[in-house]
């Protein structure tokens, strides 16, 4: 059986999934500091189609490339890198290309697109949390998320019934 080739860390087509995350993390270093794509194109020289590329990790960033939105999203390039896990890991181009074990590598991508870190509804809410300017306001409404969380958690979004129109 031949071993099939990986190109730039693909395989069959599909964008490694540490490209997912490294896009995934400039994609939320970006709306939390609400900037557009437009506006991070035009500080990088770029269109924002290929920082849409370069989000959802259809096009590697290059080293020069990571350095200079590092510096304009003022982020070490370490932040593009934390939370890639050991299976994640496993599908870097150095095991793809030494290993015939690539199984895995469609699931990984859509659980990195399905985790709910990454959406921009959660990079919004916690960026409008933390423009709260009373501290104490923003403890309480923390609280109240929380608590109106926890019946979730406990029985499950299965279980969860919707209320009756009055």
């Amino acid at each position: 059986m031949q071993k099939k080739k990986s190109l730039r860390g693909r395989v069959d087509g599909a964008p490694n999934p540490i490209d997912v995350h490294v896009g995934n993390r400039v994609r939320m270093r970006r709306t939390l500091l609400g900037m557009s794509q437009e506006k991070l194109g035009e500080e990088l020289g770029l269109t924002f189609q290929q920082v849409q590329k370069y989000e959802r990790g259809m096009n590697r960033i290059g080293a020069s490339r990571l350095w200079d939105i590092s510096q304009v999203l003022n982020t070490p390039i370490e932040f593009f890198y934390e939370g890639i896990n050991d299976d994640i890991e496993q599908l870097s181009p150095r095991h793809i290309n030494r290993s015939d074990n690539i199984e895995g590598l469609e699931e990984t991508i859509v659980s990195l697109d399905g985790d709910p870190m990454n959406r921009r509804e959660t990079l919004e809410l916690v960026r409008a949390y933390y423009r709260i300017p009373d501290r104490n306001m923003a403890k309480k409404i923390f609280e109240l998320i929380k608590s109106l969380a926890s019946p979730m958690e406990e029985i499950g979004e299965e279980k969860i019934e919707k209320p009756a129109k009055s």
